[in-house]
């Protein structure tokens, strides 16, 4: 299989490099590779999915019916993992599913501006804040800076009697701190108002790396 190019090249070249290793050069930047896959996208030729000439793409107003609250990982995009079009969900992201008041705002605007009937609090396979959360439990050492916000939220979730396996421990931890997230989450006013009345449901998932399958958590 080839291998991508490399990313340390600059993207701007020297005076002395020729048109063609310019261009070579260039096209192997990470921003680069951004600006051609949206050159890819406006231009109705997607490589990996979402067509913008589809009608849903253009239009001024969306409803969507879904509210996803996922990690960033880059492996986990959730519109791919659920296979769904423009406008049919609205996703908030960050590392580890940890919600500040940024992210808890922005849940309490789609569920009231949008009145989404739907939340679900996504979790993964080989998520990274949780084995680093875990990691700095186990040895001591905090991350630093604001990273360590991510362990402070995800550590109540983590098993730190010392018994079992670490890999073990991360496998639990990522569903506990699902279940954790879905509570917060709960506890929003707009949040438990709808759900009380029927027009809300908050579910737990988790999605399988390995195999690529959803699997809703508590059923």
């Amino acid at each position: 299989m080839m291998g991508l190019p490399p990313f340390d090249e600059p993207l701007t070249t020297g005076a002395g490099r020729d048109a063609g290793e310019r261009s070579s050069l260039e096209a192997s930047t990470p921003l680069a590779r951004l600006l051609a896959g949206n050159q890819r996208f406006a231009a109705g030729r997607p490589r990996y999915g979402h067509d913008v000439n589809a009608p849903r793409a253009r239009t001024a107003e969306h409803r969507p019916w879904a509210l996803v609250i996922g990690c960033l990982d880059s492996r986990v995009p959730p519109e791919a993992v659920f296979d769904q079009d423009f406008g049919d969900i609205v996703v908030v992201r960050t590392g580890g599913h940890v919600l500040d008041d940024a992210g808890l705002g922005s849940v309490e605007f789609c569920v009231s501006a949008f009145g989404v009937p739907l939340v679900v609090v996504l979790g993964h396979q080989y998520c990274g804040a949780v084995t680093a959360t875990v990691r700095a439990l186990d040895s001591g050492v905090r991350p630093g800076g604001l990273t360590d916000r991510l362990v402070d939220e995800i550590a109540p979730a983590v098993d730190r009697s010392g018994d079992a396996d670490p890999a073990e421990r991360v496998e639990e931890a990522i569903d506990r701190h699902v279940a954790r997230t879905v509570a917060k989450v709960s506890e929003l006013r707009l949040v438990a108002e709808r759900v009380a009345a029927g027009a809300l449901e908050v579910v737990g998932a988790r999605y399988q790396v390995e195999t690529g399958q959803v699997r809703v958590l508590g059923r």
